[in-house]
C-alpha cells in the first residue's frame, strides 16, 4: 500500500524488514568465487531506497543474524580488531531504525559481539536473552521509536514499540561461547512479561522482531519456531519472522509464489512448502518430464492452521513477513493508520516480499536490481581482503569433492573432514587412559541443498586447493570436541541421523525420499565404522531425537573393522561444539559427556591436516549405503551440476528427470 492508496485523514506507515543477512553485503559467493546475483545487502539497499521514495514514513528493521555467516564475516571476526564492522557501517549508512539479535550473533563470542554492537547507530533489542547469573537483559528488551508525522496538515506523534526475541536454544548452539554468561527465556514467557511494559512505555503500535520460524501456532515450552504463536498474543500488532531461511508470504526463494492443490495462493499458510509437490500460478501440477506426475507429496499439507478466514500474509490475523536469507528479499508491510480518542489503530494492512532476483525457466538466478554504490564502497576493503584470503593456495586435490549426493551415498567431501578430526583427536588421546579406544568421527554435510536452495552445495574441483575450499567443506565456526560413547549409543546416533529419510514402501516407484523438515546439518555420517540403512523401516526417532517408533531399526550390519559392534563396546567419537552443546537431540552428545575440547575451529584443523598431507588424497571405499530394495525407486533433488557426476554411482542407479521451478534438478534413484 503506497501513500496514494491511503484514505483521507489517515497515515501510511511502511515497515521495511531484512532477516538472516549473515554478513552477505556484496552480491558475491566467496565459496565458489563468483558473482551471486541473488544475495547481498548492497542489492537490498536499492529496494530500500525505492520503498522509501514511495512512502514518506518508513521504519527499517533487521531481524537478526547479521554479523556472522560468510567468509567475510569470519575474516572480520578473526582480524578486525577494534575497527568498525563493515556490516554495521553499511547498516548505519542505510539508517536502520532498529534490529534484534539472532542466534548467530553469538557465534564469534561475547567480546566480539559487544565490540561490534557499540558502533551501531540504531537500538539492538532482545527480550529473552539475559545475562547469567544476574538474569538482567543482555541488551534492552525493547525500544520506542518516536516519529512526528503529518495527517491533513497537522503534526501528530506516533510511537512504535520494537521488541526482539531469539530462539532459546542458542545457549546450546553456542554453548562454548555463552555458558555461564548468557541464558535465555522461553519466547512466549518473555513476551507475556515484556509486552505490557512496551505499552506502558507509550507504544501506540508494537512490532515484534522474532528471530524464530513461524511454527504451527501451538504454544509449547522452549519452542524454537514461535512466530505464529507469538502473533496470537494480545498486544502484538506486526510480526517479522526469520531464522529458518524461508519466506512468508510463501514464495520460491527468488520470488515465485506457491499455490495449493486447487490453485489458491498460500498466503495464509505457515510458510512451509508442500514438500516436492509444486503448482504453477493457475494451480496446475508441475511435471518433470512434461506429462509425468511428480508423485506423492512430501511433508504436511499447508492448509491454514491459523483460521480459514484470515487475510493473506497474516499470522493470527496480524500482518507478517519472513524475508528469506542472505538479502534475497526485502519485507514490506504497509499499515494504513487512523487516530481517534482511543489512540492509533490499523485500518488496513498489506504485507509483501520484494525479491532482488528471479529464477529463469532453466533454474538460473538473474538480478532484478543493481547494487547500491555507497554500500559496495563501504564493503570494498573487507571484500578485497576476503577475496585475497579465499584465493590463498594451500595444497592439491586429487579427485572432485562435492556434496551433490551426500544425502544418498557415502560422501568423500564428508570423509575428508572426518579424517582431519580423527587425526587430531588421535593425537590428543595419545598417552591418555582412552588411548586404546577406537576413534570414530561424526560429520554432517552442511551444504546439501534444502532451504539454502540449489546453489547450496559444496564443490571442490581437481587441482589447486584454496582457503575458500576449506570454508566450503566446513562453513560453521564450531570447535572440535570428542565424547566417549557405547556401541548402543553409536547405533542410536546413527538412527537419529537416518530420520532424514521418509519411509519407503518396497516395490513402489518414485516415492519421496527426504523429509524436508530435517536439516542436513543434523545428518551425521560416522566414519570408522560401516553400516547400511534400511529405508523400509519407519524412523526410530523424531526430528528432535525423541523415541518415535521404538521397535524400528534402520541401521543394520553396524561393524567396526569388520566385526559387529556390540552394545557395550566403547569408542571415542570426534564431533563438534555445536553437537556436544546438545544441539540436534543426539543421545550421548551433551556438555557433561565431553572428554576432549579443542579451542581450535574444526575448519582450521581441516586446513592444517590438508597442508600436512600435501593435499587431499583419493578417498577410500564407501562406509555406508542403503539396503537394496529391488523394483523400488525414490525421488530426490540436487543441483543442476550434479548431472555431471552421475558416474560416481553404479550404472543404472540414478537418472535425472528435469529442472524444477525452484532450480533443483530432480533425480530418480533406483534402490
Amino acid at each position: 500500500m503506497t501513500t496514494s492508496g491511503a484514505d483521507a485523514g489517515t497515515l501510511t506507515l511502511r515497515l521495511l524488514a531484512t532477516s538472516d543477512l549473515h554478513t552477505q553485503i556484496m552480491p558475491w559467493d566467496y565459496l565458489a568465487d563468483q558473482p551471486a546475483p541473488g544475495r547481498g545487502l548492497a542489492r537490498i539497499a536499492t529496494l530500500i531506497a525505492r520503498a522509501r521514495a514511495e512512502v514518506a514514513t518508513c521504519l527499517l528493521l533487521d531481524n537478526g543474524d547479521f554479523i556472522q555467516g560468510s567468509p567475510l564475516g569470519d575474516l572480520v571476526a578473526a582480524t578486525g580488531g577494534d575497527r568498525l564492522h563493515p556490516m554495521i557501517a553499511a547498516m548505519n549508512a542505510l539508517r536502520y531504525d532498529a534490529a534484534t539479535l539472532g542466534n548467530h550473533e553469538f557465534s564469534h563470542g561475547l567480546p566480539f559481539l559487544n565490540r561490534v554492537l557499540r558502533d551501531a547507530d540504531f537500538p539492538v533489542v532482545s527480550a529473552n536473552i539475559l545475562t547469567e547469573p544476574a538474569r538482567q537483559p543482555f541488551v534492552p528488551p525493547f525500544a520506542i521509536l518516536t516519529r512526528q508525522v503529518q495527517i491533513d496538515g497537522q503534526t501528530q506523534t506516533l510511537r512504535v514499540g520494537i521488541v526482539g526475541f531469539a530462539p532459546p536454544q542458542l545457549v546450546k548452539w553456542d554453548h562454548q561461547h555463552v555458558a555461564g554468561h548468557i541464558t535465555t527465556q522461553d519466547i512466549l514467557a518473555a513476551a507475556t512479561r515484556v509486552l505490557p511494559q512496551v505499552r506502558a512505555a507509550g507504544a501506540d503500535l508494537v512490532v515484534v522482531l522474532c528471530h524464530s520460524g513461524i511454527g504451527d501456532g501451538i504454544a509449547h515450552p522452549e519452542m524454537e519456531n514461535a512466530g505464529a504463536a507469538l502473533a496470537a498474543l494480545p498486544g502484538v500488532d506486526v510480526v517479522v519472522a526469520g531464522h529458518t531461511h524461508q519466506t512468508f508470504p510463501p514464495a520460491d526463494i527468488f520470488g515465485d509464489p506457491r499455490f495449493d492443490t486447487v490453485g489458491n495462493p498460500l498466503g495464509n499458510s505457515v510458510g512451509v512448502p508442500v514438500g516436492n509437490l509444486r503448482f504453477d500460478p493457475v494451480g496446475n501440477p508441475l511435471c518433470d518430464p512434461p506429462g509425468k506426475p511428480l508423485g506423492k507429496p512430501v511433508g504436511k499439507p499447508l492448509g491454514n492452521p491459523l483460521g480459514a478466514d484470515m487475510p493473506p500474509a497474516t499470522l493470527a490475523g496480524k500482518p507478517a513477513v519472513m524475508p528469506g536469507f542472505f538479502g534475497s528479499h526485502l519485507g514490506v508491510i504497509d499499515l494504513n493508520l487512523a487516530r481517534d480518542a482511543a489512540g492509533w489503530r490499523i485500518l488496513h494492512h498489506a504485507a509483501t516480499l520484494w525479491p532482488i532476483a528471479q529464477r529463469t525457466a532453466g533454474g538460473r538466478v538473474t538480478a532484478l536490481v543493481g547494487s547500491d554504490p555507497l554500500i559496495e564502497a563501504i564493503a570494498a576493503p573487507a571484500h578485497a581482503a576476503t577475496l585475497a584470503w579465499a584465493r590463498q593456495r594451500i595444497g592439491h586435490n586429487a579427485v572432485p569433492l562435492h556434496s551433490y549426493f551426500a544425502l544418498i551415498r557415502d560422501c568423500p567431501s564428508v570423509r575428508v573432514v572426518a579424517a582431519a578430526q580423527t587425526a587430531h583427536v588421535a593425537r590428543a588421546m595419545a598417552g591418555s587412559i582412552r588411548a586404546g579406544l577406537p576413534i570414530l568421527s561424526a560429520v554432517a554435510p552442511f551444504r546439501a541443498g534444502g532451504r539454502g536452495g540449489p546453489e547450496n552445495y559444496s564443490h571442490v574441483d581437481v587441482g589447486d586447493l584454496a582457503m575458500r575450499h576449506i570454508a566450503d567443506l566446513y562453513m560453521h565456526p564450531n570447535t572440535l570436541t570428542a565424547v566417549q560413547i557405547s556401541g548402543a549409543e553409536l547405533a542410536g546416533w546413527l538412527e537419529h541421523s537416518a530420520s532424514i529419510y521418509l519411509q519407503v514402501q518396497p516395490g513402489l516407484p518414485d516415492q519421496p525420499l527426504i523429509d524436508p523438515d530435517f536439516p542436513s546439518f543434523n545428518f551425521d555420517c560416522i566414519c570408522g565404522v560401516t553400516y547400511r540403512i534400511d529405508l523400509s523401516q519407519p524412523p526410530r526417532h523424531d526430528l528432535l531425537g525423541g523415541l518415535r517408533n521404538p521397535d524400528a531399526r534402520r541401521i543394520i550390519d553396524l561393524r567396526h573393522m569388520g566385526t559387529p559392534v556390540q552394545p557395550g563396546a566403547q569408542f571415542v567419537l570426534a564431533t563438534n561444539s555445536y553437537r556436544t552443546g546438545g544441539s540436534g537431540g543426539f543421545a550421548g552428545a551433551s556438555p557433561d559427556r565431553v572428554i576432549y575440547a579443542s579451542s581450535r575451529l574444526n575448519a582450521d584443523i581441516l586446513r592444517d591436516h590438508i597442508v600436512e598431507q600435501g593435499g587431499i588424497p583419493a578417498p577410500g571405499p564407501a562406509n555406508w549405503g542403503f539396503v537394496a530394495m529391488p523394483g523400488t525407486s525414490v525421488l530426490f533433488d540436487s543441483a543442476r551440476e550434479a548431472a555431471l557426476f552421475t558416474d560416481d554411482l553404479p550404472p543404472g542407479v540414478i537418472e535425472p528427470l528435469g529442472v524444477m521451478p525452484d532450480g533443483f534438478l530432480r533425480f530418480r534413484l533406483h534402490l
